[in-house]
Protein backbone atom coordinates (compact mmCIF):
# COMPACT_ATOMS: atom_id res chain seq x y z
CA UNK A 1 0.00 0.00 0.00
CA UNK A 2 1.12 3.19 -0.94
CA UNK A 3 2.55 5.55 1.80
CA UNK A 4 2.90 2.83 4.14
CA UNK A 5 5.86 2.68 6.21
CA UNK A 6 7.05 -1.05 8.13
CA UNK A 7 7.75 -0.28 11.82
CA UNK A 8 11.21 -1.59 11.51
CA UNK A 9 11.84 1.52 8.27
CA UNK A 10 10.33 3.93 10.21
CA UNK A 11 13.13 3.14 13.71
CA UNK A 12 15.86 3.11 10.84
CA UNK A 13 14.90 5.87 9.16
CA UNK A 14 14.78 8.32 12.34
CA UNK A 15 17.62 7.14 13.61
CA UNK A 16 19.46 8.01 10.89
CA UNK A 17 22.73 9.97 10.93
CA UNK A 18 22.33 13.66 9.70
CA UNK A 19 25.54 13.10 8.28
CA UNK A 20 23.50 10.96 5.45
CA UNK A 21 21.92 13.72 4.86
CA UNK A 22 21.28 15.26 0.98
CA UNK A 23 19.08 17.89 -0.51
CA UNK A 24 16.55 16.76 -3.42
CA UNK A 25 15.17 19.13 -5.69
CA UNK A 26 11.99 17.91 -7.66
CA UNK A 27 10.89 19.90 -10.70
CA UNK A 28 7.08 20.57 -10.81
CA UNK A 29 6.11 20.68 -14.18
CA UNK A 30 2.36 21.49 -14.23
CA UNK A 31 3.47 23.99 -11.02
CA UNK A 32 5.96 25.96 -12.12
CA UNK A 33 8.00 25.34 -8.91
CA UNK A 34 10.85 23.30 -7.51
CA UNK A 35 10.59 21.49 -4.57
CA UNK A 36 13.17 20.94 -1.75
CA UNK A 37 13.43 17.95 0.22
CA UNK A 38 15.41 17.50 3.27
CA UNK A 39 16.50 13.89 3.07
CA UNK A 40 16.85 13.58 6.76
CA UNK A 41 13.75 14.83 7.50
CA UNK A 42 12.14 13.16 4.61
CA UNK A 43 10.04 16.17 4.16
CA UNK A 44 9.50 19.46 1.89
CA UNK A 45 11.25 21.77 3.44
CA UNK A 46 10.98 24.90 0.71
CA UNK A 47 9.21 25.47 -2.42
CA UNK A 48 11.18 28.10 -5.02
CA UNK A 49 8.69 29.42 -7.75
CA UNK A 50 10.28 29.34 -11.02
CA UNK A 51 9.69 29.84 -14.68
CA UNK A 52 7.04 27.91 -16.78
CA UNK A 53 6.87 24.44 -16.95
CA UNK A 54 10.52 23.02 -15.59
CA UNK A 55 11.62 19.77 -16.32
CA UNK A 56 14.87 19.05 -17.13
CA UNK A 57 17.13 19.66 -13.91
CA UNK A 58 20.90 19.05 -12.27
CA UNK A 59 23.47 20.68 -9.95
CA UNK A 60 26.49 22.00 -11.00
CA UNK A 61 29.40 20.10 -10.05
CA UNK A 62 30.52 22.46 -7.66
CA UNK A 63 26.77 22.32 -5.59
CA UNK A 64 26.35 25.79 -5.78
CA UNK A 65 23.89 25.49 -8.15
CA UNK A 66 20.72 23.51 -8.91
CA UNK A 67 20.03 24.26 -13.24
CA UNK A 68 16.30 23.85 -14.46
CA UNK A 69 14.85 23.59 -17.87
CA UNK A 70 11.94 26.12 -18.16
CA UNK A 71 10.12 24.74 -21.70
CA UNK A 72 7.94 27.16 -21.65
CA UNK A 73 10.03 30.04 -21.33
CA UNK A 74 13.25 29.05 -23.97
CA UNK A 75 16.02 29.23 -21.05
CA UNK A 76 17.77 27.71 -18.05
CA UNK A 77 17.26 28.69 -14.70
CA UNK A 78 19.92 28.80 -12.20
CA UNK A 79 18.99 28.02 -8.42
CA UNK A 80 21.36 29.30 -6.01
CA UNK A 81 21.08 26.65 -3.23
CA UNK A 82 22.13 29.12 -0.33
CA UNK A 83 19.48 31.61 -1.08
CA UNK A 84 17.32 29.26 -2.93
CA UNK A 85 16.63 32.19 -5.08
CA UNK A 86 16.91 32.34 -9.39
CA UNK A 87 19.81 34.55 -9.63
CA UNK A 88 21.02 33.54 -13.64
CA UNK A 89 19.70 32.26 -16.71
CA UNK A 90 21.63 30.47 -19.63
CA UNK A 91 21.24 30.55 -23.11
CA UNK A 92 19.38 26.77 -23.80
CA UNK A 93 17.96 27.39 -26.88
CA UNK A 94 14.01 26.93 -27.85
CA UNK A 95 12.18 24.37 -25.56
CA UNK A 96 15.22 22.73 -23.61
CA UNK A 97 13.73 19.43 -21.78
CA UNK A 98 16.78 17.19 -20.40
CA UNK A 99 20.18 18.08 -20.35
CA UNK A 100 23.84 16.62 -19.35
CA UNK A 101 27.04 17.52 -18.35
CA UNK A 102 30.87 17.00 -18.89
CA UNK A 103 32.70 15.98 -16.52
CA UNK A 104 34.28 19.14 -15.52
CA UNK A 105 30.91 20.69 -15.32
CA UNK A 106 32.06 23.14 -17.17
CA UNK A 107 30.29 22.43 -20.41
CA UNK A 108 26.06 22.23 -20.51
CA UNK A 109 24.61 19.74 -23.17
CA UNK A 110 20.53 21.00 -23.70
CA UNK A 111 17.79 18.70 -25.90
CA UNK A 112 16.13 21.56 -27.56
CA UNK A 113 12.94 19.87 -28.36
CA UNK A 114 11.12 22.22 -31.06
CA UNK A 115 14.11 22.68 -32.92
CA UNK A 116 15.81 19.16 -33.36
CA UNK A 117 18.87 20.21 -32.06
CA UNK A 118 21.13 19.96 -28.96
CA UNK A 119 22.70 23.63 -27.65
CA UNK A 120 26.30 23.30 -25.79
CA UNK A 121 26.57 25.74 -23.29
CA UNK A 122 29.46 27.46 -21.43
CA UNK A 123 28.28 27.31 -17.70
CA UNK A 124 31.08 29.39 -16.20
CA UNK A 125 30.72 32.13 -18.98
CA UNK A 126 27.01 31.85 -19.27
CA UNK A 127 27.27 31.31 -22.89
CA UNK A 128 26.23 29.57 -25.98
CA UNK A 129 28.63 27.98 -27.78
CA UNK A 130 26.70 26.12 -30.31
CA UNK A 131 24.48 23.53 -31.60
CA UNK A 132 24.50 20.11 -32.87
CA UNK A 133 21.53 19.03 -35.20
CA UNK A 134 20.21 15.42 -34.64
CA UNK A 135 17.19 13.92 -35.37
CA UNK A 136 13.32 14.89 -34.47
CA UNK A 137 12.50 16.07 -31.32
CA UNK A 138 15.79 15.35 -29.13
CA UNK A 139 15.35 14.09 -25.16
CA UNK A 140 17.37 12.38 -23.40
CA UNK A 141 21.06 13.03 -23.08
CA UNK A 142 24.11 11.30 -21.51
CA UNK A 143 28.33 11.44 -21.35
CA UNK A 144 30.11 8.89 -21.91
CA UNK A 145 32.40 7.55 -18.60
CA UNK A 146 35.20 9.12 -20.56
CA UNK A 147 33.47 11.82 -22.02
CA UNK A 148 34.38 11.16 -25.42
CA UNK A 149 30.69 10.69 -26.62
CA UNK A 150 27.76 12.72 -26.07
CA UNK A 151 24.18 10.72 -26.56
CA UNK A 152 21.33 12.31 -27.71
CA UNK A 153 17.92 10.11 -28.19
CA UNK A 154 15.57 11.73 -30.76
CA UNK A 155 12.09 10.84 -29.77
CA UNK A 156 10.21 10.56 -33.30
CA UNK A 157 13.05 9.75 -35.08
CA UNK A 158 13.37 6.57 -32.86
CA UNK A 159 17.04 6.72 -32.79
CA UNK A 160 20.16 7.00 -29.97
CA UNK A 161 22.44 9.73 -31.80
CA UNK A 162 25.99 9.77 -31.10
CA UNK A 163 27.89 12.43 -30.85
CA UNK A 164 31.84 13.43 -31.09
CA UNK A 165 32.17 15.56 -27.47
CA UNK A 166 36.12 16.81 -29.21
CA UNK A 167 34.40 18.05 -33.44
CA UNK A 168 30.41 18.41 -31.74
CA UNK A 169 29.81 15.72 -34.90
CA UNK A 170 27.24 12.79 -34.99
CA UNK A 171 29.26 9.93 -35.05
CA UNK A 172 26.65 7.20 -35.81
CA UNK A 173 23.25 6.90 -35.00
CA UNK A 174 21.66 3.74 -33.67
CA UNK A 175 17.54 2.98 -34.13
CA UNK A 176 15.73 2.01 -31.14
CA UNK A 177 12.11 1.40 -29.59
CA UNK A 178 9.65 3.70 -30.55
CA UNK A 179 9.78 7.03 -28.15
CA UNK A 180 13.30 6.64 -26.54
CA UNK A 181 13.48 9.20 -23.71
CA UNK A 182 15.93 8.39 -21.64
CA UNK A 183 19.67 6.97 -22.09
CA UNK A 184 22.62 5.97 -19.14
CA UNK A 185 25.94 4.57 -19.45
CA UNK A 186 26.91 2.07 -17.24
CA UNK A 187 29.48 3.18 -15.33
CA UNK A 188 32.20 0.60 -17.03
CA UNK A 189 31.26 2.08 -20.12
CA UNK A 190 30.20 -1.33 -21.58
CA UNK A 191 26.75 -0.74 -22.11
CA UNK A 192 24.33 2.32 -23.04
CA UNK A 193 20.93 1.54 -22.01
CA UNK A 194 17.90 3.54 -24.03
CA UNK A 195 14.51 3.44 -22.81
CA UNK A 196 11.86 3.60 -25.34
CA UNK A 197 8.56 4.55 -23.78
CA UNK A 198 5.85 3.40 -26.74
CA UNK A 199 7.80 0.82 -27.38
CA UNK A 200 7.94 -0.83 -24.16
CA UNK A 201 11.59 -2.02 -24.01
CA UNK A 202 14.71 -0.84 -23.10
CA UNK A 203 17.51 -1.14 -25.60
CA UNK A 204 20.75 -2.43 -25.03
CA UNK A 205 23.55 -0.88 -27.20
CA UNK A 206 27.08 -1.89 -27.82
CA UNK A 207 28.89 2.07 -27.75
CA UNK A 208 31.99 0.73 -29.57
CA UNK A 209 30.13 -1.48 -32.34
CA UNK A 210 26.91 1.49 -32.60
CA UNK A 211 24.75 -2.07 -32.73
CA UNK A 212 21.53 -3.29 -30.62
CA UNK A 213 22.83 -6.18 -28.47
CA UNK A 214 19.56 -6.63 -26.64
CA UNK A 215 16.84 -5.41 -24.64
CA UNK A 216 15.29 -5.58 -21.50
CA UNK A 217 11.11 -6.30 -21.60
CA UNK A 218 8.92 -5.92 -18.77
CA UNK A 219 5.71 -7.40 -18.00
CA UNK A 220 3.26 -7.40 -15.34
CA UNK A 221 0.06 -9.45 -14.65
CA UNK A 222 -2.74 -7.58 -15.09
CA UNK A 223 -1.35 -4.62 -16.89
CA UNK A 224 -1.84 -3.89 -20.79
CA UNK A 225 1.38 -3.93 -22.48
CA UNK A 226 0.50 -0.31 -23.83
CA UNK A 227 0.60 0.96 -20.00
CA UNK A 228 3.92 -0.27 -19.60
CA UNK A 229 6.09 2.65 -20.41
CA UNK A 230 9.80 3.03 -19.44
CA UNK A 231 11.10 6.10 -19.12
CA UNK A 232 13.66 7.21 -16.66
CA UNK A 233 16.69 4.44 -15.68
CA UNK A 234 19.16 4.14 -12.83
CA UNK A 235 22.07 2.03 -12.32
CA UNK A 236 24.16 1.49 -9.35
CA UNK A 237 28.01 2.30 -8.98
CA UNK A 238 28.64 -1.42 -8.81
CA UNK A 239 27.00 -1.84 -12.92
CA UNK A 240 25.15 -4.79 -10.55
CA UNK A 241 21.42 -3.47 -10.88
CA UNK A 242 19.15 -0.90 -12.75
CA UNK A 243 16.02 0.24 -11.95
CA UNK A 244 13.53 1.87 -14.43
CA UNK A 245 10.46 3.32 -14.46
CA UNK A 246 7.83 2.28 -15.98
CA UNK A 247 5.24 5.64 -16.54
CA UNK A 248 1.22 4.46 -16.22
CA UNK A 249 2.25 0.85 -15.13
CA UNK A 250 3.44 3.12 -11.42
CA UNK A 251 6.22 0.46 -11.12
CA UNK A 252 9.76 0.63 -11.13
CA UNK A 253 11.25 -2.07 -12.05
CA UNK A 254 14.75 -3.71 -10.84
CA UNK A 255 17.24 -5.32 -13.74
CA UNK A 256 19.77 -7.60 -13.22
CA UNK A 257 21.98 -5.57 -14.72
CA UNK A 258 24.17 -8.39 -16.71
CA UNK A 259 21.22 -10.90 -17.45
CA UNK A 260 19.42 -7.67 -18.28
CA UNK A 261 16.45 -9.90 -16.42
CA UNK A 262 13.95 -8.03 -14.40
CA UNK A 263 13.47 -9.57 -10.81
CA UNK A 264 11.07 -7.56 -9.15
CA UNK A 265 8.71 -4.68 -9.63
CA UNK A 266 8.35 -1.61 -6.82
CA UNK A 267 4.96 -0.54 -6.58
CA UNK A 268 5.22 3.29 -6.58
CA UNK A 269 2.89 6.08 -7.48
CA UNK A 270 1.12 7.14 -10.09
CA UNK A 271 2.93 8.24 -13.90
CA UNK A 272 6.61 7.20 -12.27
CA UNK A 273 8.47 9.42 -14.77
CA UNK A 274 12.21 10.01 -13.63
CA UNK A 275 14.85 8.79 -10.40
CA UNK A 276 17.67 9.94 -9.16
CA UNK A 277 20.24 7.99 -6.49
CA UNK A 278 21.29 9.83 -3.34
CA UNK A 279 25.01 9.63 -3.06
CA UNK A 280 26.05 6.95 -0.92
CA UNK A 281 23.20 5.00 -3.20
CA UNK A 282 20.96 4.12 -0.12
CA UNK A 283 18.09 5.44 -1.42
CA UNK A 284 16.34 6.08 -4.88
CA UNK A 285 13.69 9.30 -5.27
CA UNK A 286 11.24 8.90 -8.12
CA UNK A 287 9.02 11.03 -9.17
CA UNK A 288 5.36 10.20 -9.90
CA UNK A 289 3.31 12.58 -11.87
CA UNK A 290 0.00 11.86 -11.58
CA UNK A 291 0.22 11.55 -7.50
CA UNK A 292 1.98 14.79 -7.09
CA UNK A 293 4.62 13.03 -4.58
CA UNK A 294 7.88 10.75 -4.61
CA UNK A 295 8.47 7.47 -3.62
CA UNK A 296 11.58 6.66 -1.59
CA UNK A 297 13.38 3.27 -2.56
CA UNK A 298 15.61 1.71 -0.22
CA UNK A 299 18.15 0.23 -2.70
CA UNK A 300 19.46 -2.64 -0.17
CA UNK A 301 16.24 -3.81 0.43
CA UNK A 302 14.54 -3.17 -2.78
CA UNK A 303 11.17 -1.52 -1.60
CA UNK A 304 9.76 1.58 -0.93
CA UNK A 305 9.97 3.17 2.40
CA UNK A 306 8.47 6.42 2.22
CA UNK A 307 6.36 8.72 -0.07
CA UNK A 308 6.37 12.91 -0.16
CA UNK A 309 3.89 14.73 -1.34
CA UNK A 310 5.18 17.50 -3.39
CA UNK A 311 4.45 20.14 -5.76
CA UNK A 312 2.40 19.82 -9.55
CA UNK A 313 3.02 16.94 -11.74
CA UNK A 314 6.80 16.83 -10.63
CA UNK A 315 9.07 15.49 -13.29
CA UNK A 316 12.72 15.25 -12.77
CA UNK A 317 15.07 14.82 -9.49
CA UNK A 318 18.35 16.37 -8.66
CA UNK A 319 20.22 15.28 -5.05
CA UNK A 320 23.04 17.36 -4.04
CA UNK A 321 26.29 15.99 -4.80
Amino acid sequence: MRGYLPTLATLWLSAASPVWAYTAYVSNEKGNTVSVIDTDKWAVTNTIKVGQRPRGIEFTRDGKFVMVAVGDDDTIQMIDTKTLQVVDTLPSGPDPELFTQDASGKILYVANENDNTVTVIDIEKRTRLGSIQVGVEPEGMTVSPDGKILINTSETTNMAHFIDTATRQVVASVLVGSRPRFAEFKHDGSELWVSSEIGGTVSIIDPVKHVVTGKVTFNIPGLRSEAIQPVGIGITKDDKTAFVALGPANRVAVVDAASHAVTKYLLVGQRVWHMAFTPDEKYLLATNGVSNDVSVIDVASQKVVKTIQVGELPWGVTISP
